[in-house]
């Protein structure tokens, strides 16, 4: 039997939507028991969040003040200290999974397998490489223990409606001082969240400055989308670096997604392979982003926008 940690990511209010795609991911290994832990300053409603996902066999909620925000430096010494009881640790393939993972991994001198999107067995799988050209399979050796982070847009995420049962632990890991939270500093925005939205509309480096960048918040603003944009975009300062879509930035899955004015490189490309829909707004007929588009408009984008915003409204 494969029992597995699934190390929970959440705000302090809510766990994350990428914990119930770990859960799926975890699932689909055969026997799979799996377990949650919560480490949060008083986690009792994300405890229950997790708790209620189809396939979790227990969480285990670890409250203590310095978990009021989840820095790697603290979090992976909590999880090295749980993770002897299982044979596999698991986390979302996000900012947060890719800051606490490889810490667990060092702790437990063990290899990370990073972005496993096909579970072939309780010890192999498959992930991306070269920007998702090529797709690898990895093998870990049958005594070690699995610590890995999941890549969340390769799965849909498990469903609710279990009642899974919550036990509190405390922990005598030892936890470090050297790191400390000093600030969040964050844009704020009623649109919807970049990672988990089903609608997404990004903006190329053709739109030209961050003021006509606006055109962008308008539409997704009246089809209720989150806002991305290419790297070019970021690099160029129209937007700020937490919109990038891409390998370097938030690899993404929408049901919807409305690419303008971006050419298609090969690493934005990675970040949108798993999208449902793709709509590509492109002036040039040869940009590559044609060659993954399910509908391709090609034209001036300021005309094209505006036109289908209008259309969509009426």
């Amino acid at each position: 039997m494969s029992k597995i940690l699934i190390v929970a990511e959440h705000d302090g209010t809510n766990l994350s939507p990428s914990i119930a795609k770990c859960v799926s991911c975890a699932a689909d290994i055969e026997g799979a028991e799996i377990d949650i832990a919560v480490l949060a300053a008083s986690g009792a409603d994300i405890a229950k969040e997790a708790a209620a996902i189809s396939g979790v066999t227990r969480v285990l909620q670890i409250d203590n003040p310095v978990y009021e925000h989840l820095l790697a430096a603290t979090v992976a010494p909590a999880v090295a200290e749980i993770a002897p009881d299982y044979t596999h640790v698991f986390g979302p393939s996000t900012t947060f999974g890719k800051d606490v993972m490889p810490r667990v991994a060092a702790l437990l001198d063990v290899n990370q397998v990073s972005d496993i999107m096909l579970v072939l067995g309780a010890h192999s799988f498959k992930r991306p490489i070269y920007a998702g050209n090529a797709i690898i399979t990895v093998e870990v050796a049958s005594e070690s223990k699995v610590v890995a982070t999941v890549r969340t847009a390769s799965y849909t995420a498990a469903t609710s409606g279990n009642d899974a049962a919550i036990e509190s632990r405390e922990l005598a890991a030892d936890l470090p001082q050297h790191t400390r939270f000093v600030e969040l500093q964050a844009g704020s925005s009623d649109r919807p969240d970049l990672q988990t939205a089903a609608k997404v509309v990004s903006g190329g480096r053709a739109l030209g400055s961050a003021e006509k960048f606006d055109i962008i918040y308008d539409f997704a603003d009246s089809i209720g989308a989150a806002v991305g944009a290419s790297r070019a975009a970021v690099d160029a300062g129209y937007v700020p670096n937490e919109m990038q879509v891409g390998q370097t930035g938030k690899i993404i899955a929408p049901d919807l997604y409305i690419a303008i004015g971006i050419s298609g490189a090969i690493q934005h490309l990675t970040g949108i392979k798993d999208a449902g829909t793709i709509v590509a707004i492109n002036k040039d007929a040869e940009a590559p982003i044609f060659d993954v588009a399910d509908i391709g408009l090609v034209g001036d984008l300021f005309t094209i926008v505006p036109e289908l915003q209008k259309a969509l409204a009426s």
